[in-house]
């Protein structure tokens, strides 16, 4: 059979081609048992594929995500200023709420001429009285669940968003005509939509964390790749010994053996790219920690989905050319080395030790990662990864081979992982590396993620920040930034949100810089003026009496450095007869404008807000600046709500919509993270869930091709007397002992890498056992996987597996 050296050069290429097809058509036959081996490595792969192509569209998806947001953006205040009124023109204001947990997205609308450009994907700007909606938002509108937020936004709907101006095809937005926008009211002038923001630099520390991300989600995936591609390695070994026998050479198997890893793979990259349409197709309506995308976004760049067959291909054909070199196929049987000699330890530390160098190697980010930074990272980790997964064989077999007596399903098991451990280590290996990624991967956000929180609720004016204090307030109403404050609407938000059902507490206030403009002014004299009723002024400090038409000053308590400086300041600009510009920091007031703090002021310690917040400089009833204006003052009221009230959260924010549509209401919490920081962690929970997925897939597509493998054995232990209970306990024990092995060493690499990473963003460990979660993985792996395997299993340990031809 051996065609070795027939015609030179294209003789040999013919006959290496020839042995490829050999081994495809070898992979295609051999019958039901043959056509079933070949499926479950093509579904092995094609998980992998799936989710590797996926991955690879994930810059797609958010590229075509931050496109659209781009496209409907108006520039900010800052840009808008210059903006001069024409029939091209239009005014708006954000009008952005939450219902019931959930983000709605919004804009009032107001042109200034019959040419003002409607919003992208919006065929004309709403009427007064208006709106357009996503579908998403019309169909929430429309049911019972959405009576609330229908209340709020009381609009007749006349049309609906394309979805060329939505982000995601569950987004919930709106756009609403209004007759009363102004400048005056905190509305914005612009001349159409489209704001590109630049490329703004990624902050380093994220940098690397999404690096690892990455690192932690992809290598799994390759690794159950590669242990697909070696099902049914056992029936491919004889079947490669029989072809010994009839002629064939060392070199031609290694050939056949490549095709059948070939024609495998080539299945494998079908059913996943099938899967892969599948999943982009349900894009739309599926929601993974609340993100979905339009199936049309969901496709790879044709570079790196070519990376991925090529590399899917190549890596099928190095695996099984791997595999066969602990095996001998000689023409009367197969011998497989590896059982001769233990597994050697050295050379398994070569990849997690150079990893761990090289990682110490990168530096810090605070050094200002250069665009080749992220490379080592990636480098690193992967090293280290990959290096558990050749550690865990070699721990598995120290174990098993050191284990004796028990039950008889117990010896069942050991006996059974002592003369084959690989193949059980191999199944487990994707368990090992994903664990030890999310180890680290929370050792870094538990690291990271004081930098990015800060309080939910808007600064106020002059009000030294804090952490919102969510006993005393649960909720913040403010007015849009640039509205001019006035102590009329504070007492309305006071009396009418006081009245809704559920309202413990409402303390509204009125905040503005005010600078001090007399002859004793020197360069910055600036301070803060608050003005409420007394009831108010009450809570920010601590007041011998009061009556409408009083001022006081309040000054910090305390002597610390902060205290004394913040009160030193006040004490020179705050001073009782002096002159104040009530138009703001920049000077420049109109006559009216100009407020004389009264000599009769009395000095008070200020204490802090129900957010946090402490209020120093000048506090005023409303009757003391009765006939003066505030332009540039914020007016703001912070709300406590009874938790034991239903939806009280809903009502407190329709009454804000009755009082003004411009009103935005905050929900307070005592930490909210960075924006980067929560699109970083929203993107690991979904990939999390997908790898979660796939390696339990791949640990049971494993165990039952393993217990094909063994079918005539369990039937001959049963026809003997095995009880099929004691069978399913031996399934169960080898499949918990290499998970038990896995789960150390996933716990000792994780910890290790989450040190170094934390080294490079420069953070200390805060928790040492934030392993413990990760520890039930395991054993949450074992139990279900087993239970899934248990009909398969009862099927095999039938009579009919003694049967041979």
């Amino acid at each position: 059979m051996s065609r070795r050296g027939a015609g030179g050069a294209p003789g040999r290429l013919r006959s290496a081609l020839g042995d490829l097809g050999l081994g495809v058509r070898l992979a295609g036959s051999g019958g039901r048992e043959g056509w079933i081996r070949t499926a479950l490595t093509a579904v092995g792969v094609g998980l992998g594929v799936a989710l590797l192509f996926l991955a690879a569209a994930v810059p797609n998806v958010l590229d075509a995500r931050e496109g659209r947001g781009h496209a409907r953006e108006t520039p900010n205040f800052e840009s808008e200023v210059s903006v001069r009124r024409g029939d091209t023109t239009f005014l708006w204001l954000d009008a952005a709420t939450e219902f019931r947990g959930d983000a709605v997205g919004g804009q009032l609308l107001r042109p200034d001429g019959p040419g003002a450009p409607p919003p992208p994907g919006v065929a004309r700007i709403p009427g007064p009285g208006e709106m357009v909606v996503s579908p998403a938002l019309r169909g929430l509108l429309g049911s019972p669940s959405g009576a609330l937020l229908k209340e709020r936004l009381g609009y007749r709907i006349i049309g609906t968003i394309a979805d060329r101006g939505l982000l995601e095809p569950g987004e919930l937005r709106f756009y609403a005509g209004s007759a009363t926008l102004s400048r005056s009211g905190g509305a914005i002038r612009s001349a159409g939509y489209g704001h590109d923001p630049g490329s703004g630099r990624f902050d380093p520390r994220l940098v690397v964390l999404v690096a690892l991300i990455c690192v932690v989600l992809l290598v799994p995936v390759g690794v159950f790749v590669a242990t697909a591609v070696r099902f049914g390695g056992d029936r491919r070994d004889r079947r490669l010994a029989a072809l010994r026998l009839v002629g064939a050479d060392v070199a031609m198997t290694r050939r056949i053996a490549a095709g059948e890893a070939l024609f495998g793979a080539g299945l494998g990259l079908l059913v996943g790219a099938g899967l892969f349409l599948g999943a982009s197709r349900l894009a739309g309506s599926v929601r993974l920690w609340g993100v979905s995308a339009f199936p049309a976004d969901v496709a790879p760049d044709a570079l790196p989905a070519g990376l991925i067959v090529v590399a899917i291909l190549v890596g099928a054909v190095l695996v099984t050319q791997s595999a066969l070199r602990s095996v001998v196929i000689e023409p009367l049987g197969v011998v497989r080395h590896a059982a001769l000699r233990p597994r050697r330890l050295w050379w398994r530390l070569v990849a997690p030790v150079v990893g761990v160098g090289v990682l110490a190697w990168t530096g810090s980010a605070e050094e200002e990662l250069g665009s080749g930074g992220v490379y080592p990272i990636v480098l690193g980790a992967v090293l280290v990864l990959v290096g558990l997964t050749g550690l865990l064989p070699w721990l598995v077999e120290a174990v098993v081979r050191r284990l004796r007596g028990g039950p008889v399903a117990w010896q069942l098991a050991v006996r059974r992982l002592q003369l084959s451990s690989g193949t059980a280590s191999r199944a487990v290996s994707g368990i090992t590396v994903a664990v030890a990624g999310a180890i680290a991967l929370q050792m870094v956000f538990g690291g990271m993620q004081e930098d990015f929180a800060s309080s939910s609720a808007p600064a106020a004016a002059g009000a030294s920040s804090g952490r919102a204090d969510v006993v005393r307030a649960d909720f913040s109403v403010a007015t849009p930034s640039g509205s001019a404050g006035a102590p009329a609407l504070a007492e309305r938000m006071a009396g009418e949100l006081g009245r809704v059902g559920g309202v413990r507490r409402v303390v509204a206030t009125v905040q503005s810089y005010v600078h001090r403009v007399d002859a004793g002014a020197g360069p910055g004299s600036v301070t803060t003026l608050t003005v409420a009723g007394c009831a108010t002024l009450r809570s920010l400090a601590s007041l011998p009496s009061c009556r409408d038409g009083d001022t006081f000053v309040a000054r910090l308590r305390g002597s610390s450095g902060r205290a004394r400086e913040a009160n030193l300041l006040t004490d020179e600009v705050a001073r009782p007869g002096g002159e104040f510009d009530l138009g703001g920091m920049s000077g420049g007031a109109e006559e009216d404008e100009s407020w004389t703090l009264p000599e009769s002021s009395r000095a008070v310690v200020a204490v802090p807000d129900p957010v946090g917040d402490v209020h120093d400089g000048i506090l005023a009833t409303p009757g003391a600046l009765a006939g003066y204006g505030l332009p540039q003052a914020s007016t703001s009221a912070y709300v406590a709500v009874d938790h034991g009230v239903a939806d009280a959260g809903e009502q407190l924010r329709n009454a804000a919509a009755r009082l003004d549509p411009a009103l935005r209401v905050y929900g307070l919490v005592n930490v909210e993270r960075d924006r980067q920081y929560s699109s970083v962690q929203t993107g690991l929970r979904i990939g999390g869930t997908l790898t979660v997925a796939l390696i339990a897939a791949g640990m049971l597509v494993a165990l039952i091709e393993q217990l094909r493998e063994r079918r005539r054995l369990l039937s001959v232990l049963v026809a003997f007397g095995t009880r099929r209970r004691t069978l399913a306990w031996s399934v169960l024990w080898q499949t918990a002992v290499p998970v038990l092995a896995g789960t150390v060493v996933a716990i000792l690499g994780g910890l290790v890498l989450g040190r170094v990473m934390l080294g490079i963003v420069v953070k200390p460990v805060r928790d040492w056992w934030v392993f413990l979660p990760y520890a039930g993985i395991g054993a949450a792996a074992v139990l279900v996987v087993t239970l899934l395997s248990l009909p398969a299993l009862w099927r095999m340990m039938r009579a009919d597996g003694l049967r041979t031809e």
